[in-house]
C-alpha cells in the first residue's frame, strides 16, 4: 500500500481532471508512476508531465541509450517501479537483456558498444559522485555534442525525481508484480565500471 491516496478519475477535482486528460492523450497513453501521487499538485503535475515527456520521448538520444540511463538511476536509487517499467522499455528499445540484468544484480555490464558504455559510465559517476570526470564528459560531447550532453544530464536528474518521488510516498507496483531489485547495501546502490565485451572476453 502507498503512502498517500491515489485518486481515481472520478475522485478528481477539476484541476486534477485537466492533467489526467492531458497525461492520457499524450505518448504515456496512462496516468502511472510518480504522477498519480503527484496530481495532488496540479500545477505541479502539469509542468513534471510536460518535462517527463520530452525527457522520456525527444531527447537526441537513442531509446535504448536514454533508457539504460533511466534504468541507472532507478538502480541507484532503488526505486523498484522505475526500475520494473523502464526495464522493460529498455528491453523494448533494443538494450541487451544481459546488460539489464547486471544492473539490476549491481554487477558491471559488458557492452559491445562503446556509446553505451559511455552513457551509464556518465550516469553511474554522476548519481554517484554528483560529478563526471573530464574525460566521462568529453566522449558524451564528442559523440552527441553539447546539446546531448546537456539533454543526458537532464533526464537523470529528472529520473532522480521521479526515483525520490515513488520512494517516498511508496507508489506501489501493478498488481501481482514482484519487487526487481535485491537490496545490495544500505542507501543507495553504488554500481561497478562497465566493461567492454572485449576486456570480458580477454578474460575468458
Amino acid at each position: 500500500m502507498g503512502r498517500l491516496h491515489l485518486p481515481a478519475v472520478d475522485e478528481m477535482t477539476p484541476d486534477q481532471r485537466k492533467v489526467y486528460d492531458e497525461v492520457v492523450s499524450g505518448p504515456r497513453g496512462r496516468l502511472v508512476g510518480p504522477l498519480r501521487a503527484v496530481i495532488h499538485s496540479p500545477e505541479l503535475a502539469t509542468r513534471w508531465s510536460r518535462l517527463g515527456e520530452f525527457l522520456r520521448y525527444a531527447t537526441l538520444l537513442p531509446a535504448r541509450l536514454n533508457e539504460l540511463a533511466i534504468i541507472v538511476a532507478g538502480r541507484h536509487w532503488n526505486s523498484q517501479l522505475e526500475f520494473y517499467i523502464h526495464a522493460e522499455a529498455a528491453k523494448a528499445a533494443g538494450l541487451d537483456a544481459a546488460s539489464i540484468e547486471a544492473i539490476r544484480l549491481g554487477q558491471a555490464p559488458v557492452f559491445a558498444e562503446d556509446e553505451e558504455r559511455e552513457v551509464y559510465e556518465y550516469a553511474r559517476l554522476l548519481l554517484q559522485t554528483g560529478s563526471v570526470s573530464d574525460e566521462v564528459h568529453a566522449a558524451i560531447v564528442e559523440r552527441w555534442g553539447p546539446r546531448g550532453a546537456v539533454e543526458l544530464t537532464g533526464v537523470i536528474g529528472y529520473y532522480t525525481m521521479v526515483s525520490m518521488t515513488l520512494n517516498a510516498h511508496g507508489i506501489p507496483l501493478p498488481d501481482g508484480a514482484a519487487p526487481p531489485l535485491p537490496r545490495l547495501q544500505d542507501g543507495p546502490t553504488c554500481l561497478p565500471t562497465a566493461l567492454r565485451a572485449i576486456e570480458e572476453a580477454g578474460r575468458g
